[in-house]
């Protein structure tokens, strides 16, 4: 039988390890997320698969937080992160810098994150939305594609964090497997 790892024997890195560690491509917009629990979970993904960093926008709310913090356990220390105001200017930036925008989101001509072709040699920028009205149409619009991921159920909606997760492992071990 298997016996649980304790803490100690995780191999944990230091916030400073952390920041000296190279990161993957990878840049996660947050398009006005409402719920700072959720926030707080994005951060933790974005440690996990070392992201290059958040940029958190419009009304999503920013650290210090409390209810961020519930969630986030530490991860607003390690993942950098910045504040736009506006998301289109945010996603303009980055496409300045080489970013390849794409948007997470129910929409026309979608492609299915399992059909997607993550190009090794790129450099992506995710965006994610509200968590009733997803990506705003403007940012849609600015986006070079939009995935999805597929859903067989009722609801057809996963929880904003859930699905950032799920976006972020596909990302992560196509982009390590580059490294």
């Amino acid at each position: 039988m298997p016996r649980k790892l304790k803490n100690e024997e995780l191999g944990r890195k230091t916030v400073e390890e952390f920041k000296k560690t190279p990161k993957i491509p990878l840049v996660l917009v947050l398009d006005n997320i409402r719920s700072q629990n959720n926030i707080g979970s994005i951060f933790r993904t974005a440690d996990a698969f070392l992201a290059e960093k958040i940029i958190l926008c419009g009304i999503t709310a920013i650290p210090p937080h409390p209810e961020i913090h519930k969630t986030a356990l530490g991860a607003t220390e390690s993942v950098n992160w910045e504040y736009r105001k506006d998301t289109a200017e945010a996603i303009q930036e980055l496409r300045n810098e080489g970013y390849t925008i794409i948007s997470v989101e129910q929409a026309e001509n979608n492609i299915p994150l399992h059909q997607f072709n993550i190009d090794t040699n790129r450099k992506y920028a995710l965006v994610f939305g509200h968590e009733i009205h997803g990506v705003r149409q403007d940012v849609v619009d600015l986006s070079d594609a939009v995935i999805v991921v597929p859903q067989h159920g009722t609801k057809h909606s996963l929880n904003v964090a859930v699905c950032t997760g799920i976006v972020v492992w596909e990302f992560f071990t196509a982009l390590m497997g580059a490294k």
